[in-house]
């Protein structure tokens, strides 16, 4: 009887410890398998399988950590890669703190003046850091989280301490403000969203790097780029665009860390943008496709030394 009993107790035991392995096997091994993947979805056959497959081949072998939006109105085409993931924005911040400005200056019915016509012409087309800090102090805090809620943007934490270089943004939000500004809102005006394009219009070559490579001629582009060096998380290198032409409307933003210089994070972002512009705007081999500049330059940002 007691040998029976203890036989029992035994069995019972071994299974206890069976049932308590299990979950600890099973909770492991997603952690372990959790690498990101490119997320595709469209309206057009074929072509979310192609994207997916396109940018996914264009981000192998590639170090540092990218995160890629897409979005295309005219194939109701999106693709997403670690879209949620926020990263120092560095010079991207620029087009929020225009379309700020825009916004206010919708609300209190006026017009911009002529200084702040020319600090937010340098400010998107040479990146001046100095006009920026200028729009930064005098739209304040309150004003800029003002935009962000009406914008839906509600990720986007802006650095404190006239730091906007560290505004904390993530591919959702950029991808939000990117299509704010490509059709027609509420939160924008035309004449706003016109302005903010215009200008996006004309950067310098020099800054006319990262998403637009790769865009065929019959395309126009619109860009806004930015790179930051840190001690940690190495280059931030960023480039959001947006296109129109050839029968598409479609905007990109690529949010890129850990690079080990700021033209390594550039070739990364041209091997993504090429991909898709490839995929979305096939052309015949006679069209002119966008080659952007052989050295990229951009604006050291407003950061804290050290940081």
């Amino acid at each position: 009887m007691t040998h029976r009993t203890s036989g029992r107790a035994g069995a019972l035991a071994a299974a206890v410890s069976a049932a308590l392995l299990i979950p600890a096997v099973t909770a492991a091994t997603p952690a372990a398998a959790v690498t990101p993947t490119v997320t595709c979805t469209s309206a057009k056959a074929g072509l979310a399988a192609k994207l997916k497959k396109d940018i996914t081949a264009a981000l192998a072998n590639r170090k540092g950590t990218v995160a890629v939006g897409l979005y295309d109105r005219s194939t109701k085409t999106t693709c997403t890669l670690r879209a949620t993931s926020a990263y120092d924005s560095a010079s991207t911040v620029k087009v929020t703190v225009l379309a700020t400005l825009l916004w206010d200056a919708k609300k209190h019915n006026r017009y911009l003046t002529a200084t702040e016509q020319s600090l937010a012409k340098a400010m998107i087309t040479q990146s001046d850091n100095t006009a920026t800090s200028k729009l930064w102090k005098q739209l304040g805090l309150t004003k800029i989280k003002g935009f962000l809620s009406a914008a839906g943007m509600t990720k986007t934490v802006p650095g404190t301490g006239g730091y906007w270089g560290l505004t904390q943004e993530n591919v959702n939000d950029e991808q939000k403000l990117l299509t704010l500004v490509s059709a027609k809102n509420s939160v924008l005006s035309d004449n706003a969203r016109a302005y903010i394009l215009k200008l996006m219009g004309q950067v310098v070559s020099s800054q006319r790097w990262g998403t637009p490579a790769g865009a065929p001629s019959s395309v126009s582009v619109h860009v806004k780029n930015g790179w930051l060096q840190r001690s940690t998380h190495g280059w931030r290198v960023h480039s959001l665009g947006t296109f129109n032409g050839a029968g598409h409307d479609y905007t990109i933003t690529v949010l890129t860390q850990d690079n080990s210089t700021m033209s390594y994070g550039v070739t990364t972002i041209q091997n993504v943008a090429k991909a898709i512009h490839k995929d979305l705007v096939p052309t015949t081999s006679g069209v002119t496709r966008y080659t952007p500049t052989t050295s990229p330059s951009e604006a050291f940002v407003a950061v804290p030394p050290q940081g």
